[in-house]
């Protein structure tokens, strides 16, 4: 077959090192615009991102033309890099290791787009680690509580 066709939704979800609260909704934009960049630079094709305080959720269409763990690798390194060098911190930024990623049916977009874009909503009923947690239960996902994002300090 000359052609490769795909269908691929994923949404990951990844939190700021120690789950601090260290994204200002001053520059939050302007990195959703950065995070968007970096995946329809290699070929994404972005269906809704949100960032929060301490977490980030993108949804989007998947090409098959590097490993999901290689483009979640180059988003956190490349946008905290981008961070750092624009100062919006006193301090140093970083994302903590790991990420959950989750796969989607066509038809269950127009639910994970809500779901993501109103984030803010969703964390007055339920905190961060509960809503990520209920995703690894809904996935089906096997975790441990030790290897789960660490609290805030």
């Amino acid at each position: 077959m000359p052609n490769t066709y795909t269908q691929i939704h994923i949404q990951i979800v990844f939190a700021v090192k120690f789950r601090e609260y260290s994204i200002r909704e001053q520059w939050k934009n302007e990195l959703c615009r950065y995070i968007t960049g970096i995946l329809q630079n290699k070929g994404h094709k972005i269906l809704a991102i949100n960032v929060m305080s301490d977490h980030v959720h993108i949804l989007f269409g998947m090409r098959p033309t590097q490993a999901l763990s290689e483009l979640v690798r180059d988003v956190k390194s490349c946008s905290a890099k981008w961070i750092n060098e624009c100062g919006f911190l006193h301090g140093r930024f970083e994302w903590q290791e790991g990420y959950g990623a989750f796969s989607y049916e066509k038809s269950a977009l127009p639910n994970v787009i809500d779901y993501i874009v109103n984030q803010k909503e969703h964390h007055h009923v339920k905190t961060f680690m509960e809503e990520y947690q209920e995703l690894l239960k809904q996935f089906d996902v096997s975790f441990d509580d030790r290897y789960i994002f660490r609290d805030p300090v």
